[in-house]
């Protein structure tokens, strides 16, 4: 205070005024003391708080690293005790199977690790995806269910690894032909992976489901779907992997017979072009499933194109490639054999063709069961063999077996029950059974409509099947519209000169022709006998027909020139009028 009123006194201020303005000056420090400690305290107790997380997040990764070292160190001596035989009398070196060792596996998982249900479900997981690998289903199918069990159970378990399970288990169920089982399978695992953060892992389990998705639809003949999932799938792992990559060679592939499936044949070959130089540059010369696979699928497309020396090439390549994948007999064998056994048909050996085909069904039957649609699709085949072969009445019978086989597999509406019945109806109008014929030949076209664009191949083949019976039931008209609406559909999908669209013109000619357009109906039937006959993959039963059209008509041309000039001798004998 003394020093307050020095100081007043040589400034000439009041010593109030001086006071209060040393105890402004005071607050102010002591404010921002208080505030700087505040501060401090905060970024201090913040620190202590992140710590305090950083070490229980540590300690949780810890915990979990640990828990994956174990699980990968019981799993590691489980499979290592696969190869340790108790029995020194047992121990027959290089003769002990990966089969024996596989069945021995899964017998002791319930037994040997009863109280370790995590190690149980890996290990059911790894070995039921082993055994799916080599079609043996009905093994891995209790081992995967199994595993998706368990994980579900279990409390802790990773979205991920659960999801894993089920796109594990969702394949194992498209191959045993339960479409809708899998379907539900890889949707549950986009849906658990939808909550994950996007981490590599993540995107990698995403892109693999959506691959099974896509692929199911695809079986399910929803081709737009499925086209649409196996593009996502690809972007996915494009973005992930790159180009070059094996996950993004097999979607590429699958993308293709999507697109084959959905009518568009010119732009599936190049994708599965590209498809197998990919798969050529993965593999080298090793032989792998996948490439096997890719070489056999653009074969089946260039064989569709008519392209029949270099299909049968790469099928023969692909089966080689199988045959030391697999062995003599698996799914894919089959499929391969199948493959050839069409191609001879087309190629006119028959007897060949039948034989390859009763051997693809004992295998199916064997391998697959009675009631699978590789069984219904092989009886199928048999029976178009039987019919080309002149044997109608069996043929047809074999056919109708297929048909039944597959409306039982498939209660609505599904591609191939709809190609079954159009060719049973086909069948029914060669054989004069109209009312049979006019029944499954609108049901199936009905059908196909409600599932395919209206320019898909499919759709042409349902209405040149409809208007070859109109053409027999005498509804010229009728068949005529048809039978066009059928021809401008297979032309723009295939090509003018295609052998389906000779079918389709000869019907439109045949309807022409009993309208009395004599001249344009020669146009198109001697056309389309000149495609037919040409083009060795043209079925027998339409040849026959179209030759039948062309021939009638030319005997009515005759009599109606022979008429014609009856008449015109007739008014020349009369009396000229005035």
């Amino acid at each position: 205070r003394a020093k307050l009123k020095v100081i007043a006194g040589v400034l000439g201020l009041g010593y109030d005024a001086l006071a209060q303005r040393e105890r402004q000056r005071r607050n102010r420090r002591l404010f921002v003391i208080a505030c700087a400690a505040m501060v401090g305290m905060v970024i201090t107790s913040g620190l202590a708080v992140y710590a305090l997380f950083q070490r229980n997040s540590a300690q949780r990764q810890t915990v979990r690293a640990e828990a994956e070292a174990e699980t990968a160190h019981q799993t590691t001596n489980f499979l290592v005790d696969l190869f340790k035989i108790s029995d020194p009398s047992e121990a027959r070196g290089n003769s002990v199977t990966a089969r024996e060792m596989l069945d021995k596996g899964a017998a002791r998982i319930n037994t040997g690790l009863a109280g370790q249900p995590v190690i149980q479900a890996t290990l059911k997981d790894t070995l039921g995806t082993v055994y799916m690998g080599l079609g043996l289903y009905s093994e891995a199918r209790p081992l995967l269910d199994g595993a998706v069990a368990t994980r579900q159970q279990l409390k802790g378990t990773e979205p991920i690894v659960l999801a894993d399970s089920f796109s594990h288990r969702g394949w194992l169920l498209m191959a045993q032909a339960d479409y809708k089982g899998g379907e539900r399978d890889y949707r549950q695992a986009l849906k658990l992976l939808a909550t994950q953060p996007n981490t590599p892992r993540a995107r990698e389990a995403r892109a693999k489901a959506q691959y099974g998705l896509g692929v199911v639809l695809g079986y399910e003949g929803r081709y737009a779907e499925s086209r649409a999932s196996l593009s996502a799938a690809l972007s996915q792992q494009q973005k992930l992997y790159g180009d070059i990559n094996e996950d993004s060679a097999a979607t590429l592939k699958e993308l293709a017979d999507a697109v084959d499936q959905d009518g568009d044949l010119k732009s599936a070959i190049p994708l599965m072009q590209r498809a197998v130089a990919l798969q050529r540059k993965l593999r080298g010369a090793t032989p792998h499933p996948a490439l096997a696979e890719a070489i056999n699928d653009l074969a089946s497309m260039l064989e569709d194109n008519n392209q029949y020396d270099q299909a049968e090439e790469l099928f023969n390549e692909a089966l080689a490639m199988m045959r030391r994948l697999y062995g003599s007999k698996h799914p894919y064998i089959a499929t391969a054999l199948t493959n050839l056994a069409l191609l001879s048909m087309k190629k006119g050996d028959l007897g060949r063709s039948e034989a390859t085909y009763r051997e693809v069904l004992t295998m199916q039957r064997e391998l697959l069961g009675d009631n699978h649609p590789d069984v219904a699709g092989t009886l199928s085949k048999i029976a178009f063999v039987q019919y080309e072969r002149g044997n109608r009445r069996q043929g047809l019978a074999t056919l109708q077996e297929s048909l039944q086989l597959y409306q039982r597999l498939f209660p609505g509406d599904h591609p191939e029950v709809a190609r079954i019945m159009n060719r049973v109806g086909f069948w029914l109008t060669l054989a004069g059974d109209y009312a049979a014929a006019d029944r499954d030949l609108r049901t199936a076209l009905d059908m196909r409509r409600r599932l395919l664009d209206k320019t898909h191949p499919d759709i042409a083949a349902s209405l040149a099947h409809l208007a070859i019976l109109e053409v027999a039931t005498g509804k010229f008209a009728e068949a005529a519209r048809t039978a066009h609406d059928a021809k401008e559909i297979y032309t723009a999908a295939l090509s003018p000169t295609h052998w389906t669209t000779a079918v389709a013109a000869g019907a439109e000619g045949a309807a022409l022709a009993g309208l009395g357009d004599f001249t344009q109906a020669d146009k198109l039937l001697t056309s389309s006998d000149q495609i037919l006959n040409k083009d060795p993959a043209a079925l027998a039963a339409y040849r026959s027909l179209v030759r039948g059209y062309l021939e009638k008509l030319h005997r009515e041309q005759k009599q109606h020139e022979v008429g014609g000039r009856r008449q015109i001798v007739a008014a020349q004998g009369q009396p000229q009028g005035r």
